[in-house]
């Protein structure tokens, strides 16, 4: 009762604390007699990489939705009229609304406004790194279900594992990602859950610091997404096919109606591949997998402060488990699969004195899969694992003077179920003492309650942000915590540069995947020493510094300085080499680093980005959760010794640089360096057994894999281009030296991954 009270008094006394999301742009266009206007409307922002163009219709007024919070420039023209450019800036989720008077040409009176004045927003406590229409447009051929990962894992700090697993510094699936405002806080990996289409967005934030208290359960990284919406009367649509190595085939249909105030729309997808997964044999055997799914839209305006969505989303998974060198001449076969439903509604209404109230539900079904047949080994393993979920949420946002707040709350529920059974074919993999069979089931559920109030005021040139949240967590254990945000930024103008600190507070609960085997006490029976804890929810104490600088108005160099400190730090294992993973945690955890980030939206034809991250993560013992077997689990529970965290990379480098050749055609390197990941080589590894290309890949003076190193180039064309109509082609090489990188490694069966070699692909779009 004592956090609750805490939370109730703070709520009343804050000032109010710093938000992150969109907001919407209201344009009403009218002519010299203040009658409405048919215009063009350009929105174009440097720094949240926004390109939008829309039409108004013939009464002048036209919403442009979801702009990420920023600064842009609007431009509006009609023909027999003086263009008109204006500054605006999207703090809040409470619409803006902006009148703008069309003379006609004669009476010239247009400004013209620079691009380089949207590079630098001066009012962020923590930089947001974008990517628009063009990045996510143009992204790299990848494998199905990659797509968003890898546009994620290009931006500082984060480092994606075998797999698709992301780790946003140093943190172990404690990623968050937000749907169109939806927290997602499970493992949106390739191996857990169906992905998100990189096709179905239309832009998406990644922050890894300064958080609004809005957000909270997972806060390693916050990656925002927000799915395309057509504004424009008629019918639209998009289709891409794309094909290229290891048999990789993809497709993707959208189309949208919209009708006075009514939108409608729907998309499909396919692909199939290969290389689903990377592989733990060069070899690449038994990686076959598939993706499906259909997506409904509906959104109406049902009045000028009214607006209503639904959506219903569908996508299925199936893949091959992909075998070791032993498990492949033995015709082991492990089928996987991944199937999730989920609906979405949400309400906005506008409310007098600038503010926003949004209602949003959700409500979605996952079910996993894991089958064996009767020559796996060392261990034939069954899986059906799930949850359901129900969120609900309410928010009201507003602007008022130099304050741009938001409050609300959550409450989240969750039915998890969870069987599991193995079988050992092989016991010299097993300790004697191992059961040769082994069975668990179990339902339970799962509630969590929250509660925030944030603030961003502005003095001057300087920038405050603050935030409170409450969190109440329920599953195997009890628990809450009232997390307090802080942030500040410094504009100084002349110079183009801004200064920034923050420190957040995170409360994270523990990984919902295999949670209740892994604290169960079956499991803990599996062998005579285990520890066999409930998992506890983590706190830390993150802390960052940084700049943003403008060079020549077309460049911006962003710098941090960050550190971590966690106690009762997530991690994840593996139980009995089945493939199967569940979370454990460790005493504390320290992760420092800095980045850097040199980023050129657009210099004549030249765009690209240069980046550099450095972390150091230790973590310390004794185990505080989760399963650990064998003779030295006791020990765990009392060592002090120190490690590395399991994503200890200290250097990563990478870039790209696009060049537009000509009008419709571009050209695109691209490379990235890792320094190498930690390995722990527990014992003599059997020669025969593990493929000496992949020891070479290990330095095992200093427990760490060598050099990771990857060169792509891509290039494009605008086959043809008329209004809102298009077809483009797009080709890429990955790995063009088709160098041999391995992204971990741990011993036969038990984390081995490969990363891709050289690979071709060719992909067609078209608009209308």
């Amino acid at each position: 009762m004592a956090n609750y009270r805490i939370f109730l008094i703070a709520f009343s006394a804050l000032p109010l604390l710093a938000q992150r999301g969109t907001g919407d742009l209201r344009l009403h266009v009218v002519d010299a007699s203040g009658l409405g206007l048919a215009a063009e409307v350009r929105v174009i922002s440097s720094g949240t990489q926004i390109d939008r163009n829309l039409v108004t219709p013939p009464e002048g007024n036209v919403a442009v939705k979801d702009l990420p919070f920023g600064i842009y420039r609007v431009r509006v023209s009609h023909a027999g009229f003086a263009a008109v450019e204006k500054l605006v800036e999207i703090r809040s989720e409470a619409p803006l609304d902006l009148r703008i008077r069309l003379e006609v040409a004669a009476a010239e009176t247009t400004v013209v406004i620079e691009d380089s004045e949207t590079l630098l927003d001066p009012h962020r406590a923590g930089p947001v790194y974008f990517l628009g229409q063009q990045a996510l447009r143009e992204h790299r051929a990848s494998l199905p279900s990659r797509g968003v990962l890898e546009l994620v894992e290009s931006q500082p700090g984060w480092l994606m594992e075998a797999n698709g697993v992301l780790h946003p510094r140093g943190s172990e699936y404690n990623t968050q990602f937000v749907v169109d405002g939806i927290p997602l806080t499970d493992n949106r990996s390739a191996g857990f859950a169906p992905p998100l289409d990189v096709e179905e967005l239309q832009s998406m934030n990644v922050f890894t610091a300064s958080y609004p208290a809005e957000y909270g359960r997972k806060l390693g990284g916050v990656v925002e997404a927000t799915t395309a919406r057509a504004q424009t009367p008629g019918f639209h649509g998009r289709a891409a096919l794309q094909g290229g190595s290891f048999d990789t085939e993809s497709g993707f249909a959208s189309g949208q109606y919209v009708r006075g105030r009514m939108a409608l729309g729907g998309s499909v997808e396919s692909s199939r591949t290969d290389r689903y997964l990377d592989p733990p044999a060069i070899e690449n055997f038994s990686n076959h997998g598939f993706v499906n799914g259909a997506r409904a839209q509906f959104e109406e305006d049902i009045t000028q402060r009214d607006r209503l969505r639904v959506s219903v989303d569908r996508k299925h998974t199936g893949f091959l488990v992909p075998n070791e060198v032993s498990q492949q001449a033995a015709g082991q076969r492990q089928d996987r699969t991944a199937d999730e439903t989920m609906g979405i509604v949400s309400y906005q209404r506008v409310l007098p004195g600038e503010m926003l109230l949004h209602l949003r539900g959700m409500v979605r079904d996952l079910d996993e899969g894991l089958r064996s047949n009767a020559q796996s080994t060392p261990i034939q393993a069954f899986q059906n694992r799930g949850f359901r979920e129900a969120y609900t949420g309410a928010s009201v946002a507003g602007h008022r003077g130099r304050h741009d707040w938001k409050a609300g709350g959550e409450w989240i529920g969750s039915a998890i179920r969870e069987d599991f059974r193995y079988h050992i074919t092989n016991r010299r993999f097993f300790d004697p003492e191992t059961p040769r069979n082994f069975s668990f089931a179990d339902r339970r559920q799962s509630r969590e309650l929250a509660g925030y109030v944030q603030d961003s005021m502005r003095a001057g040139n300087w920038t405050f942000s603050a935030g409170l949240r409450w969190d109440g967590y329920r599953l195997l254990v009890r628990d809450s915590a009232v997390s307090p945000r802080l942030g500040v930024a410094w504009n100084l103008p002349r110079a183009g540069l801004v200064l920034r600190a923050s420190y957040d507070r995170a409360f994270q609960v523990p990984a919902i995947e295999n949670l209740l085997l892994t604290s169960s006490v079956a499991a803990q029976r599996l062998n005579d020493v285990t520890t066999g804890l409930p998992v506890p929810a983590s706190r830390g104490n993150f802390y960052q510094a940084g700049f943003s600088k403008s060079l020549g108005g077309h460049v911006r160099l962003d710098g941090t300085w960050f550190r971590r400190d966690t106690r009762d730090f997530s991690d994840d294992s593996l139980l009995l080499n089945t493939g199967v993973s569940f979370p454990i945690s460790f005493a504390k955890a320290n992760v420092h680093g800095y980045e850097a980030k040199l980023e050129i939206p657009r210099w004549g034809t030249f765009s690209g980005f240069l980046s550099y991250s450095n972390l150091n993560g230790t973590g310390e013992l004794p185990v505080t959760g989760g399963l650990f077997l064998g003779d030295d689990s006791a020990a765990l529970l009392q060592s002090r010794d120190r490690f590395p965290v399991t994503q200890d990379q200290r250097n990563t480098v990478q870039g790209r640089v696009r060049w537009q050749a000509a009008r419709h055609v571009w050209t695109a390197l691209g490379s990235r360096y890792g320094s190498g990941l930690p390995v722990e080589l527990e014992g003599t590894v059997d020669p025969a057994a593990v493929d000496p290309r992949l020891l070479e890949q290990v330095n095992q003076e200093r427990g760490r894999l060598r050099p990771s190193w990857t060169l792509d180039v891509a290039a494009g064309a605008d086959l043809f281009t008329h209004e809102k109509k298009a077809v483009r082609l797009q080709g890429d090489v990955t790995n063009l030296t088709d160098r041999l990188n391995v992204i971990n490694f741990a011993g036969l069966f038990s984390g081995t991954a490969v990363a891709a070699p050289r690979a071709f692909s060719l992909r067609m779009s078209v608009e209308f």
